[in-house]
C-alpha cells in the first residue's frame, strides 16, 4: 500500500472513529440534550438515572412525580394486611365436603412429606366454622361473618388459590411485601413511591397505618426501603395522639426559628453532598424539608374529628383511639390528597386455638367484626367520591389456614384452631382497574390444596406494579453489581382479574 493510500485510509479511520463517537453519544447516553433542557426548567433537581423511559430525578425533592412505564389504571394502593392470617375456610373458600369430615383423623396422604407450623401426630379435621351464602350477581361465596362486606362483593376479584412456600409469619410477610423471606429489601409501597414519586409534596408518598396492639411479626422491615434511598420507605402515623412522633416544634422554638435551624443544616448537609457525591445525603435533605411540611399538612389530614356524622357512622370509627375504622378512613383521606402507597397493618389475626381470643369460633369472630363494616365502608366511600376506579385495595394475609384442627406437639388444642397453610389461600383486589365480581382460582374440594389458577406473593405484586403502570421486570434498581426488582426472577401480571 503506498503512503498516499495509507494516509487516505487513517484519514477514514479516524473519521469513522470520530462519528461512531458522536453517533454513540446521542444515541446512547442516557442523559440526552432534551433531558438536558427539560432539567434546566426544574428548579433544585439532578438527573440520576432512568428506568427504561421513567425518569427519576433526586435531589431536595426525590418525591417529584414521575411518568411510568405505561398508562397506569390505579393512581395510589391501599393495600390491607391482615397480620397472622385470616381463615379462607371461615370466610371465602366455602367447603361443605370438609363438614362431612368433622372430627375425623386427619388422612396420611394429608400430613406425609408437609411441612406444618405446629401440628404434629394425627390431628382431626375441623368442618367450617361458619354459614356461607352466595353473594350478589356474582354469586361469590362470603360467610356470615361478613354481613356488610357480602353487600358489596360484587365490586371485588376474588384470588382463591394463593400459595407460598413461607410457614411462619415473618418470612411469609418479608415475601407479601418485599419478594423475599429474607432482610434488607425494599417493600413494595417502597418500590411504588421510587417509581411514582408523589403527587402532594407536603406529605409523604408511602404512609403506614397500624392497628390491633402490635406491629407485624417481621416489624417495620415490611414498610423499610431496603437499599433504595432511605426517603421511600414508609412514614408511619398514628390515629391516636400526634399523628407522626415529635412532629410538634419543641417549647420555646417557633416557626421561623424551625425553619433557620432547617436551612442551616440542610446546607451542611449541601456541602457534604458537594464533597462526597452520596444520593444518601439528598434523601436526608428531602427529609428535612418534608418534615418541615409535614408540620403544617399531617394534622390536618389526620384529623377525623371533622368528619360527618354519618362517615362516622358507616366506618363505625372512634375519634381519639386506635383502631382499624379510624385508620380506614385516614386511608380515604390520604388517597385523596395524592399519597401514592397507603399500607395497612392490622394484628391478631393468628387463631390457634391456644386460648379464647386465638379460637377460630370466637377470637377470630370478633375480629371479622372489627374488620367488616369499615372496609365495607372503604369501598363505598371511595366509590361514591369517584375515587375507586383509580385506588387499586388489596386486602390479605401472609399465607392460609389447614383444613384440620392444630393439634400443638400432638395434643389437641383448648379452643379450636387451625395452623399455618401454605398451600391455598385467599385474597382480594379492588378498584384500580381491576375486574368486578370475579373469582380467579379454585382449591379442591377440603380447601387444602389449590388446583387451578395458582397465584403467588410475586404475582400479586406483578400485578400492582402493572395497574400502577409499571412492567414488574424493568422498574429496577442497581444494587451490588446487578440490577434488582421487586419480583426478582419470578412474577406474572394476574390479567384474568384485569378489566
Amino acid at each position: 500500500m503506498s503512503k498516499n493510500n495509507e494516509r487516505i485510509f487513517e484519514e477514514a479511520r479516524l473519521k469513522n472513529l470520530e462519528l461512531a463517537t458522536r453517533r454513540v453519544f446521542f444515541k446512547d447516553c442516557f442523559l440526552g440534550m432534551g433531558s438536558m433542557a427539560l432539567g434546566s426548567f426544574l428548579s433544585g433537581c439532578n438527573w440520576l438515572g432512568s428506568k427504561d423511559g421513567t425518569a427519576i430525578f433526586n435531589s431536595d425533592n426525590p418525591l417529584l412525580p414521575h411518568a411510568p412505564h405505561f398508562p397506569a389504571k390505579a393512581k395510589s394502593v391501599i393495600y390491607l394486611h391482615m397480620a397472622g392470617a385470616p381463615s379462607q375456610l371461615e370466610l371465602f373458600d366455602y367447603k361443605p365436603d370438609l363438614m362431612k369430615l368433622d372430627g375425623q383423623d386427619c388422612p396420611q396422604s394429608l400430613l406425609e412429606g408437609k411441612k406444618f407450623a405446629f401440628i404434629r401426630g394425627v390431628p382431626k379435621m375441623m368442618g367450617p366454622q361458619a354459614n356461607f351464602k352466595q353473594r350478589g350477581q356474582s354469586g361469590a361465596w362470603v360467610s356470615d361473618h361478613l354481613p356488610h362486606f357480602a353487600t358489596v362483593a360484587d365490586e371485588v376479584s376474588f384470588l382463591k388459590a394463593m400459595q407460598t412456600d413461607q410457614f411462619n409469619h415473618g418470612p411469609a410477610q418479608l415475601l407479601m411485601h418485599t419478594g423475599t423471606p429474607r432482610l434488607g429489601r425494599p417493600s413494595i409501597g417502597a418500590w411504588a413511591t421510587y417509581g411514582l414519586g408523589s403527587e402532594n409534596s407536603n406529605l409523604p408518598g408511602f404512609v403506614v397505618l397500624t392497628s390491633g396492639g402490635k406491629f407485624p411479626d417481621a416489624g417495620k422491615s415490611v414498610w423499610g426501603s431496603g437499599f433504595l434511598p432511605s426517603v421511600y420507605q414508609g412514614v408511619q402515623c398514628r390515629s391516636e395522639g400526634d399523628p407522626v412522633l415529635f412532629i410538634k416544634d419543641p417549647a420555646g422554638m417557633d416557626r421561623d426559628l424551625r425553619k433557620a435551624s432547617i436551612d442551616a443544616i440542610n446546607e451542611a448537609n449541601r456541602m457534604s453532598y458537594d464533597e462526597f457525591k452520596d444520593p444518601e445525603i439528598l434523601s436526608r435533605i428531602s427529609q428535612y424539608e418534608m418534615a418541615y411540611r409535614m408540620q403544617i399538612s399531617v394534622p390536618d389530614v389526620m384529623n377525623i374529628n371533622d368528619e360527618p356524622d354519618y362517615i362516622h357512622e358507616m366506618y363505625g370509627t372512634k375519634p381519639g383511639k386506635a383502631c382499624l375504622a379510624n385508620n380506614l378512613l385516614l386511608a380515604r383521606k390520604l388517597v385523596e390528597k395524592g399519597v401514592r402507597f397507603v399500607q395497612i397493618f392490622d394484628w391478631g389475626w393468628d387463631s390457634h386455638g391456644t386460648d379464647e381470643s386465638l379460637a377460630i369460633d370466637y377470637g377470630f369472630v370478633n375480629k371479622c367484626r372489627t374488620m367488616d363494616k369499615p372496609v365495607t365502608a372503604l369501598l363505598l366511600d371511595l366509590k361514591q367520591r369517584g375515587l375507586l376506579d383509580e385506588t387499586l385495595v388489596v386486602w390479605g394475609g401472609e399465607f392460609g389456614r389447614t383444613p384440620m384442627q392444630e393439634n400443638r406437639d400432638g395434643k389437641k388444642m383448648p379452643f379450636k384452631g387451625r395452623d399455618h397453610h401454605t398451600e391455598a389461600f385467599t385474597i382480594w383486589m379492588a378498584g384500580g382497574g381491576i375486574k368486578k365480581g370475579m373469582s380467579y382460582g379454585e382449591t379442591d374440594e377440603i380447601g387444602y390444596s389449590a388446583i387451578s389458577g395458582k397465584t403467588t406473593a410475586f404475582d400479586v405484586q406483578a400485578t400492582i406494579l402493572n395497574q400502577l403502570g409499571f412492567d414488574h421486570e424493568k422498574l429496577t434498581y442497581q444494587f451490588q453489581g446487578r440490577p434488582f426488582r421487586l419480583t426478582d426472577v419470578h412474577g406474572r401480571v394476574i390479567n384474568e382479574i384485569i378489566a
